[in-house]
Formats: C-alpha cells, structure tokens, sequence
C-alpha cells in the first residue's frame, strides 16, 4: 500500500502472531491517522504488547510466526529486512516502555544514554548534541536538565525517570509514539502529569500516539479511537467516546465494571457488615490506634522525618485507608504497625495493647493476629516452593494448627476462601497468573485467622479485571470473618470501593482523614483535591492541553 495523501500513517491488516501452534494474536486491523492518538485496551494476555513489538519488529523472528501487513509512511514493514527497518526505529518509530526503572542502564549516567539518542539525528558534535538534550529535558517539564543529565538512574524519581524517557523518544521527532503502560509504575498524580505531557507533545509536535493500557477510563480519556482486545482478537473498534459511552461488546462492558474510577460504589453493598458486627465495631475499641506518631531516619549525615505525629485510628471489622504518593509516609507507617520498625515517638496500639516495650516473643504473638499482604506478587512469593508449602509456612513457623494433617487441612481451607482449588497446593509460583498469586499471598494471610490484615498496594501490579476480583475477595473474606484492614494505597478510586475510613498523608504528615465520603464530596486540602483531580475523568476524546509543570527537587 504506497503512501497516498490522505492515506493512515499507519495502517495494521490481518495480524496474526503465533508461537508455535499457539496463536496469541488473530486478524487485527486498525489504523492511526496523522497526529491520532489510538489506544489498545485489554487485560495481561490479551495481545496488546504482542501487537506493539510486531509493529517495532521486536518479537525475535526465531520464535514467533507473524502474518499480515504492517503499513507504515506508506512502507510495509513485516517484510522489511532487519538492515532497512533499523534506521526506522528510534527516528521515526519511537518507543515508550513500561517500566523506566528497567529501561535505563543502572550503571551510565542519563546524559551519556541521551547521547546515543541525540546522535540518530546526524549530529557529529557532542557539545551539538549535549546542548540538544538539555533543551529536550527541560522541554519535558525537567527543573534542573543539567542535574538531570549528570545524575544516574537510581538518583532519579520515576516520574522523572518517564519524563526523562519520553525526551529521549521524542528527541528525533519521531511520526509515531508507541507507549506501552507507560504510567502503571507511577502514582496517580505523575500519571497524570505524564500523560499531560504526552498529549501537549503530541499536539505540538504532530506526533501519533499508539497507547497500550488496560484501564478504559485512561483509554478513554487519551485516546481518539479504542481498539479492544481479549485472547488476540478484536472485540470492539471505535471512537473513543463511543466505545466508552455505550459498549458493544460484553468483555468491553466488563472493562468498564471494573475500572474504580467509574464504580466508585461497587462493593458497597459486599462491605456492609451485619447488624451485630457493626454493634461490636463501635462498642469496642479500635483495633489500630496511632497517636502522635514519629519516624526519624539519618541518611548521608541529614535527619529525615519519615513520620510527623500520625495519628489515626482503625475500629474492627472496618477499613482504612492510607494514601499519598510515593515518599509520604504509608510504607513507614505499615512498618511500624507490623513492628519491623520502632517510632522514635509517639504510641501505637492494637487491641487495645501497646507495641512499645515489648518483648520478642510478645511482639511474635502481636504479629500472628496481624498480617501482610504485599504489594508484588510476582517477587513476594518463594518460586522454588510449592503452593502448599507457601500457604502453610505461618503454621510452621508460629507452631500452631496441630499436627501434619490438621495443617494440611487449614492449608486447604485458606486456598479454597480465597477461591482456588486444592489442584492449586503442587503448583509453583512461576505457573500461577498474577490474581491466582495475589490469591495465595492473601491465603497465606489468613492461615492464622488474623484479627487485622495489612494491604500494601496489594492491586497495583495487576490489571483492573484481575484486580476487581482481588478486591471483590478481599470485601467477602471481611463480611464473612469481620476483619480489620488497613490499605496502603496511592489510588484515591480504589481507596473509595474499599475503605471506610481514610488518612491523606504528604511529607509524613495528615493532612486530612474522615469518612471516605466526606473526604471525596468535601475535600479541605489542596493536596487531596490534586490526588482526587488526577483521577481519570472522560468527558470527551479531547486532548487535554494543560501546561506541563516542572519537577521540584522534592520529587527525588
């Protein structure tokens, strides 16, 4: 298909990949205009990053069997030799990866890494080319390029770290953009800025964008056209404010179910406690109490106060929520509860009993009623043990449950509340989906029937689908069993599904908690009202043209 006017920058007909006899993707067609933006939606499998690298020719020829055609400027380029296609890559195909923690060389300063970019423009003269990067970095919203440049990954935020990707991306003005889940590491706030950045780019420089999420509310709200993908295969294709307004297909409807942003009320019914639990919930003393707590740390000489008098208090058989963003205290804070941390003031209680002072065999027994769930399955688990071996270690290591059969027994019991079969205790981690591993971290929880679970962001490595199930799990397991949670979390749409009661943490202070309610109809401070405003609001397939801020040195 030679490039006519008018014709698609780029244009996808009957793609298909297989890996051997497995076909992942089947027949997928769209196309994206000049200055478009289309995003790709679907859950983990779905095909959409299989699409994405079949488009950069990144698949690896050796494994996959790719057919149909791939037009793009009017060249096709699945049958493209290696040779042509590679001066393509990088000037007029850029690439946005997931993670830009994995995507930068942990060893090489940026400037240097920026300096391989700079250099597929033609540029001879390092000091040519240094000048342009720096231009780039503070064209991206960078406050302080020249730092930037000179610093190494590690000294650099993630939300810096995607600016920083993203000028190296466009730092050749490149026609197309192919973004896969370039926001699901950051907080809610940088995911915004981020995709804020993004469409001004876009809109400025005339750049198309192929955009890879599984949330439809972002999709939505970025793109001009959605295609939606389940098993490799097309389910729906259309404008994005029709597809979001009024879905065809059934797995698209499903997507929008499960997006919090659009649901704020859909475990409400499920969280509802029966009336003599919720007699017990306010005649009884919470559960969690912090009072004026404190938590200094030392680092390169400076005292960094990580906690700043929080106080907050839990009642039983309800959640609360903690939520800032990276860096305001709701790791510190879980840590200490657990008692992995001492406060260096202030009192923390549970049931009633003080943490501090101590013994270690009385802290022992404190932590068998109050366990952990944390945030990344695919790195909390042991992946040479057995399922059976994962959920029935708290058993051993505590001596409780009686004897081998009695453990086995409890064993099979947590596995089954949180949903699986008991086919699942002789499979390793590696052969389990990310929801069938956050269910056995959660099943591994429960074994010693804990009066209160901590939940560190125990959803944001997964997909919205999986994660609707995980927290439709979660709100059956409290009405059932009248556990207490306390949910760490940066998603202030999450926070409201789930928790009861909320703090808003910044810098290690509360700034603000009550009722979830409340603090989402009547929010008091600034901060709360940005955490509530980054939260995707589809009103249009406009491209939004806000201004794009620069990062303070507090971000790092």
């Amino acid at each position: 298909m030679p490039e006519q006017k008018n014709a698609p920058l780029l244009d996808v007909e009957d793609l298909s990949v297989a890996y051997g006899p497995n076909d992942v993707v089947r027949d997928v067609r769209f196309s994206i205009a000049r200055g478009e933006s289309l995003a790709l939606i679907g859950e983990s499998g779905s095909g959409k990053s299989t699409i994405a690298k079949s488009i950069l020719k990144l698949l690896g020829t050796d494994d996959a069997e790719v057919t149909g055609n791939v037009w793009f400027e009017g060249r096709e380029l699945l049958g493209m030799p290696e040779r042509q296609f590679r001066p393509l890559r990088g000037r007029r195909l850029g690439y946005i990866p997931q993670d830009p923690g994995s995507a930068l060389n942990p060893v090489r300063t940026i400037g240097s890494q920026a300096q391989e970019a700079a250099a597929l423009l033609g540029e001879t003269n390092p000091d040519a080319r240094r000048s342009h990067i720096l231009s780039v970095l503070a064209d991206v919203g960078l406050a302080d390029p020249v730092r930037v440049y000179d610093s190494y990954p590690h000294q650099l935020s993630g939300g810096m770290l995607q600016r920083v990707l993203i000028g190296l991306t466009v730092l050749p003005r490149p026609a197309l953009i192919v973004a896969d889940e370039p926001t699901s590491a950051l907080d809610v706030t940088v995911q915004k800025l981020t995709l804020d950045l993004l469409a001004d780019l876009r809109q400025e420089l005339d750049i198309s964008l192929l955009l890879i999420t599984h949330d439809l509310a972002i999709a939505a709200e970025r793109a001009d056209t959605l295609v939606v993908l389940r098993d490799g295969t097309v389910q729906e294709t259309g404008a994005a404010r029709e597809v979001f307004k009024a879905p065809r297909s059934e797995y698209a409807r499903s997507l929008y179910s499960d997006v919090p942003a659009l649901n704020p009320d859909r475990y409400r019914s499920q969280r509802l406690l029966p009336d003599n639990r919720r007699r017990e919930s306010t005649a009884n003393p919470p559960r969690i109490e912090m009072q004026g707590v404190e938590k200094s740390f030392t680092t390169a000489g400076k005292r960094v106060l990580a906690l700043d008098g929080v106080s907050f208090s839990v009642s039983p058989g309800t959640t609360h929520a903690l939520v800032g963003e990276s860096g305001s205290g709701k790791t510190t804070a879980a840590r200490l509860l657990l008692g992995l941390e001492q406060p260096s003031a202030g009192e923390i209680r549970v049931n009633g009993d003080p943490l501090q002072g101590r013994r270690r065999s009385e802290l022992r027994d404190v932590r068998r009623h109050l366990q952990l769930v944390y945030q990344n399955p695919f790195t909390s688990l042991d992946p040479t043990w057995r399922v059976s071996r994962i959920v029935g270690e708290p058993l051993d290591r505590f001596g409780v449950g009686g004897n081998r059969s009695r453990r086995a027994a409890q064993v099979r019991e947590a596995l089954e509340a949180v949903g699986l079969p008991e086919s699942f205790l002789a499979r390793r981690p590696a052969h389990l989906s990310g929801g069938q591993r956050q269910r056995v971290a959660i099943a591994r929880a429960l074994v010693l029937h804990p009066d209160i679970v901590v939940l560190d962001e125990p959803t944001s490595a997964l997909d919205v689908s999986v994660q609707a199930g995980i927290l439709e799990l979660l709100a059956r397991l409290q009405r059932e069993r009248g556990l207490t949670y306390l949910f760490v979390s940066h998603d202030l749409a999450l926070v409201r599904q789930i928790a009861d009661t909320v703090s808003v943490l910044q810098h290690g202070k509360v700034v603000e908690d009550g009722p979830v309610q409340r603090i989402f109809e009547q929010p008091q401070h600034a901060y709360t009202r940005a955490l509530l405003a980054a939260i995707p609001r589809v009103t249009a397939s406009e491209t939004p043209t806000t201004t794009i801020p620069a990062l303070s040195e507090a971000t790092l």
